[in-house]
């Protein structure tokens, strides 16, 4: 707390965690995502709800490598003269035969010649694409979450922090290899003839004129006819999209997916749509980095994930509207949310609440303030802080607009199904928190 008083870089704050995370353990965890997760939204946040957010970081960093044996450090191959391109070649070998040595290697050398920030991507997203969806789309989260901590931290650990990364590289399955993507539609092959094809859909679209459509994408991605989804996103791609703007349009199109999520559907579907969420926005920060055909194959992956949760939103929940009864008033709407939090199930209250603070101009930036203290005060799973900073990453590209209230309720409608839980760790929290104001723990009740 006292270093966030006090300026320091989020980086100095969360280095220490970090570094301790990736040697102690001999993979990415989900820990090193919450920690990452918190540090990118720390820097916005109120000083006490950045300490909460922190600490859920480094407490679940800390749980993941108990017990844990650390990581074996691994060696560059010999020689410094190999072409990236044939490392490339290799990263995407040794992946796909599940070799984590060879991988791990592979990746080292690349690190050890000097291959820079934007040549990593290539190789690692390449390599993580391969496979459609991999992992439910934890892989390429993961990947780019791995990116995010460097560009925090500093990129002269990246010899430390990307081998963390080979295990879940190696050892991801892909949709080609699950029931969902083979019946009744055999995704497979459509989806394979399209990537390779999109190298030429983006020449041809790169001498074209504006593209302004991202609305209307998004909706033809919600289709159900996975024909016309593909259809869709290769003339929209051959009219000058970019990367971007494609990708940004598809994550818009599965945090739909969790706006109009059904409350009829088990608790476990809710992670459903989350993967999909969040594996579309990795690949949005993805293709910011490195937006080659062979990434951006992760375009019609993340598309073929938002057109197999269709199901998630039959009958489909309906937008707030009708809201004269909620308060007017930007604090009491605050925490009339945070009070809705406090009961189970109370999803279509939470998703009113902010559509009427939204729709009333309140400052967002408050509103995200809250959303991370009602997060970070429940005992959490990773899934809802990646839904947490997901949520905000997309919201501030549409900003002000109609889209960008959707994605808050989508942030809202799932926080309001997974809370409240027992909240241990938020009274240790609290009470290191009044040990260093020096505030008494209690009252002396003597007198009494």
């Amino acid at each position: 707390v006292g270093l966030l008083h006090g300026g320091a870089a989020m980086g100095d704050i969360v280095r220490p965690a970090a570094l301790f995370g990736v040697a102690n353990r001999d993979a990415w965890s989900g820990g090193m995502t919450v920690l990452t997760a918190m540090a990118n939204l720390a820097a916005q946040l109120d000083a006490d709800t950045a300490y909460y957010a922190l600490l859920q970081g480094t407490r679940r960093v800390a749980a993941d490598c108990a017990g844990q044996p650390p990581r074996r450090p691994r060696q560059p191959l010999r020689g410094t003269d190999v072409p990236l391109e044939t490392l490339k070649r290799w990263l995407r070998y040794w992946t796909l035969v599940r070799h984590r040595d060879g991988a791990e290697r592979t990746l080292l050398t690349a690190i050890h010649i000097g291959a820079s920030p934007q040549d990593l991507a290539d190789l690692i997203f390449t390599a993580a694409t391969d496979r459609f969806y991999a992992d439910t789309g934890h892989l390429l989260d993961f990947a780019n979450k791995a990116f995010e901590l460097l560009d925090l931290i500093g990129w002269e650990h990246a010899e430390r922090v990307l081998p963390a990364i080979v295990p879940p590289l190696v050892s991801a399955r892909g949709g080609e290899e699950s029931n969902a993507w083979r019946h009744p539609v055999d995704l497979v092959p459509l989806v394979g003839a399209a990537a390779e094809q999109i190298g030429d859909w983006m020449r041809q679209g790169g001498g074209g004129g504006p593209w302004d459509d991202a609305v209307g994408l998004a909706e033809a991605i919600l289709g159900d006819d996975p024909h016309a989804i593909l259809t869709a996103l290769r003339d929209a791609v051959c009219a000058g999209a970019t990367p971007v703007q494609l990708t940004q349009s598809l994550a818009y199109a599965a945090s739909l997916r969790i706006v109009r999520f059904g409350t009829a559907n088990e608790l476990p579907d809710w992670i459903t749509a989350l993967h999909t969420f969040t594996y579309c926005n990795a690949l949005h920060h993805a293709v910011g980095r490195c937006a080659t055909p062979q990434v951006m194959r992760g375009l019609l992956h993340g598309a073929m994930s938002v057109y197999l949760d269709r199901f998630l939103n039959i009958p489909p929940a309906k937008m707030p509207d009708r809201l004269d009864d909620e308060s007017t008033d930007a604090d009491t709407l605050r925490h009339r949310l945070l009070d809705l939090l406090d009961g189970r199930h109370r999803i279509s209250g939470a998703a009113r609440v902010i559509a009427r603070y939204v729709r009333l101009g309140h400052p967002v930036d408050k509103l995200i303030d809250t959303f991370t203290f009602a997060a970070a005060r429940e005992d959490v799973d990773f899934h809802t802080v990646q839904m947490l900073e997901a949520g905000v990453a997309q919201y501030r590209l549409w900003r002000g607009t109609e889209q960008g209230e959707c994605i808050l309720i989508a942030i809202g409608r799932y926080l309001a199904a997974h809370s409240p839980t027992q909240r241990r760790l938020m009274q240790t929290a609290t009470i290191a928190l009044r040990l260093h104001r020096g505030e008494n723990i209690y009252e002396d009740d003597s007198s009494s």
